[in-house]
């Protein structure tokens, strides 16, 4: 005959313990059978968005995923395959106008350096159609925090950062731009997890584009170091900046000679490599750029001016011609 005995403390800790051990084996059983939610195994259900078909289907009303491999930046996507991308510059709160010339460009260069846009009119322009084919991307006016917050909680995948002279304000840069533990970016509210997917906390990095311009001969000097600052992708030459910063005319060897020593540091530095004048995407002067401010488009659009007559998509933005 066998008699029960109450457990002891120390054998109701035992049990406990199993108990325990048995519910996290569950867990993790189960967890690995249904896929984490990431890269590494099939993503959840996409729930429904605003504004039309998500990136990578264009035909339905569901929030893009990332499969693996697949960066849902086309932009980023292309440069790392080598190619060239081209922007237009959006400089005024006009929702319309941006929706339909995002349609034919790689990004967007929301411009905030020389214009008096808003964050509220830019997450404005970019909600009313957030699966445009141009990546949205700002251009700020420094690499404050705060700016950076707001450019990316908006729902940019960029951030391009002027007059970087040393590795103090790339740091900064690239500080902000992207979610712990390769950066410092916080958490927090905004309209970006509703347009790039239910994933968008753990994929954001990949898909964060930071750009630094180089347009003094102090940035010049500093250029590799700046360019082999961890979190920047891109350093371009601010073509107009650098002129008027050297004293050499862009016609003259001594300004393609500081050019050219910014494109060998960041090749050297092994970073993609960029000019804002896309009058520089070809010829003698291109360096193998790949990313520019305005330029051609994707499917051969030509934006109009005033007077319906065509804007030149090589020119740069009025009032930076040198």
């Amino acid at each position: 005959m066998i008699v029960s005995q109450p457990l002891t403390l120390s054998g109701r800790k035992i049990v406990r313990a199993i108990a325990a051990a048995f519910a996290v084996f569950s867990a993790v059983a189960a967890f690995a059978q249904q896929g984490a939610p990431d890269r590494g195994g099939p993503t959840p259900a996409a729930t429904g968005a605003p504004g039309g078909a998500g990136r990578g289907g264009r035909g339905g009303n569901a929030l893009p995923t990332l499969p693996p491999g697949k960066l849902y930046n086309t932009a980023k996507e292309k440069l790392l395959a080598g190619q060239q991308v081209f922007s237009f510059t959006q400089s005024t709160m006009d929702p319309a106008g941006y929706c339909e010339k995002a349609k034919h460009y790689d990004f967007t260069w929301f411009e905030m350096q020389h214009s008096t846009l808003e964050f509220r009119d830019i997450e404005a322009m970019i909600a009313a159609c957030p699966h445009v084919a141009a990546i949205p991307m700002i251009r700020l006016p420094d690499a404050q925090e705060m700016r950076i917050q707001h450019t990316t909680d908006i729902g940019c995948l960029g951030v391009i950062v002027p007059t970087v002279d040393d590795v103090d304000r790339a740091r900064e840069a690239a500080k902000w731009s992207r979610y712990p533990p390769v950066a410092r970016r916080s958490t927090g509210a905004g309209q970006a997890a509703g347009i790039w997917g239910n994933n968008y906390s753990k994929t954001v990095n990949d898909n964060m584009l930071v750009v630094v311009m180089i347009e003094t001969p102090t940035g010049v000097a500093n250029a590799y170091d700046i360019a082999s600052v961890p979190g920047v992708d891109v350093v371009i030459i601010g073509n107009a900046d650098l002129s008027v910063f050297s004293g050499f005319s862009q016609t003259d060897d001594r300004y393609w000679e500081l050019v050219k020593k910014v494109h060998d540091d960041v090749i050297r530095a092994g970073k993609i490599f960029g000019q804002a004048s896309a009058a520089y995407a070809t010829g003698p002067h291109s360096y193998d750029a790949r990313f520019f401010q305005n330029g051609k488009s994707n499917d051969g659009y030509v934006p109009q001016g005033r007077g319906g007559a065509p804007i030149n998509p090589n020119a740069p933005p009025p009032g930076e011609e040198r």
